[in-house]
């Protein structure tokens, strides 16, 4: 009896535990000493990036920024785009070097300073004007010209679709739209509702000979479709489509969360990559909530899955506020450590932290 009682006890304090990590005021400290320590971090190692994975940790400061109505996250991007002189990375055409695009438009956006945008958009035009004609089979130096890998799908479309709200010209999205479909066209596998993450990998398999797909290579695609979906049109011709895409791996991405609340690197291999992997599960904690509040997702089957794993992230910060778990740059699965961390896993972080609390601020 006393066992069981413990037992009962045990259970009730851990429920009790799991509740308060989703209280909204919960939601926002834990955020704000994510992003702070990020930042502090930034600041100790006086670094100024237009990276791509920078431009992803961008995105989610963006966001909680926005969320917390404290302007010194606006200040301090607004001092990242000034000291980078309002300029994408060297590669003009190479979707990792303009994922920051979508700060500078955001930020326009938000304060209409032309500086923000005057490098940005002509980049966009001569993007228009290219043919894209180009085969997206993984060789020689396609990627500089064409979005051939599954990443790139969270760096160009979104940062092209927000330069379209930003500057009410349709024509940013047409092209987001139509490079978008050509990647997907691609890479998407339609039996698995899951994507390779380049050619490379349409035959490899993995040690349980299943097919190769990389959870954080699939995370940057559901974050990239949902922030099409952000600056997308009512009537867009196109909207249908993208939102049965979306609802096809939400399905799918939600079937294959593990044990301890995150997806392992190899989604359809989990136990090869056994630990846990805070930048894919960032995403897709992202996606799913954003895809229950938009009405997309039911709550009832889809919540259950957002509290799992944003209950495993929250428990991945450590006590200063690093993440770890942070599966380091690549292009394949691979392992992760608790001290392991990484900008675009806060930027994951933060965009999955803003969602939940709108969710839970007005149900």
């Amino acid at each position: 009896m006393v066992s069981l009682t413990v037992g009962c006890s045990s259970t009730k304090n851990a429920q009790n535990s799991k509740d308060k990590v989703l209280q909204p005021k919960e939601v926002m400290s834990v955020m704000q000493k994510v992003a702070d320590w990020q930042i502090a971090d930034i600041r100790e190692h006086n670094i100024v990036s237009d990276d791509w994975t920078y431009g992803a940790l961008y995105t989610g400061l963006l966001a909680y920024g926005n969320l917390s109505g404290d302007k010194k996250y606006d200040d301090f991007l607004i001092d990242i785009g000034n000291k980078l002189d309002w300029n994408t990375g060297k590669h003009r055409f190479m979707a990792d070097d303009y994922c920051v695009g979508q700060m500078y438009s955001i930020l326009y956006s938000k304060y209409k300073e032309p500086k923000m945008l005057a490098k940005f958009i002509p980049q966009a035009d001569s993007i228009i004007a290219n043919p894209h004609t180009e085969s997206l089979e993984f060789k020689g130096d396609v990627y500089n010209r064409e979005w051939a890998w599954c990443d790139a799908l969270f760096m160009a479309p979104p940062a092209l679709a927000y330069l379209s709200t930003a500057t009410h010209n349709i024509k940013y999205l047409n092209i987001a739209n139509k490079l978008w479909w050509k990647t997907t066209n691609f890479l998407y596998d339609t039996a698995e509702h899951l994507y390779f993450r380049d050619s490379r990998y349409f035959d490899k398999k993995e040690a349980n000979g299943a097919k190769v797909f990389w959870s954080r290579g699939n995370g940057w695609v559901m974050g990239g479709l949902v922030r099409m979906l952000d600056n997308m049109p009512a009537n867009y011709p196109n909207r249908a489509k993208y939102e049965t895409l979306f609802k096809q791996m939400a399905k799918k991405v939600a079937s294959l969360i593990t044990s301890d609340g995150t997806w392992h690197a190899s989604l359809l291999d989990p136990a090869s990559f056994p630990s846990k992997e805070t930048s894919g599960s960032g995403f897709y904690c992202y996606a799913l909530t954003w895809g229950i509040r938009h009405g997309l997702l039911p709550y009832k089957e889809y919540f259950p899955v957002v509290e799992k794993s944003w209950d495993a992230l929250v428990a991945s910060v450590h006590p200063d506020g690093k993440l770890g778990f942070v599966q380091e740059i690549g292009a394949a699965p691979g392992k992760t450590t608790y001290d392991d961390t990484q900008v675009y896993g806060v930027g994951a972080f933060l965009l999955a932290g803003t969602e939940l609390y709108l969710l839970e601020t007005h149900k």
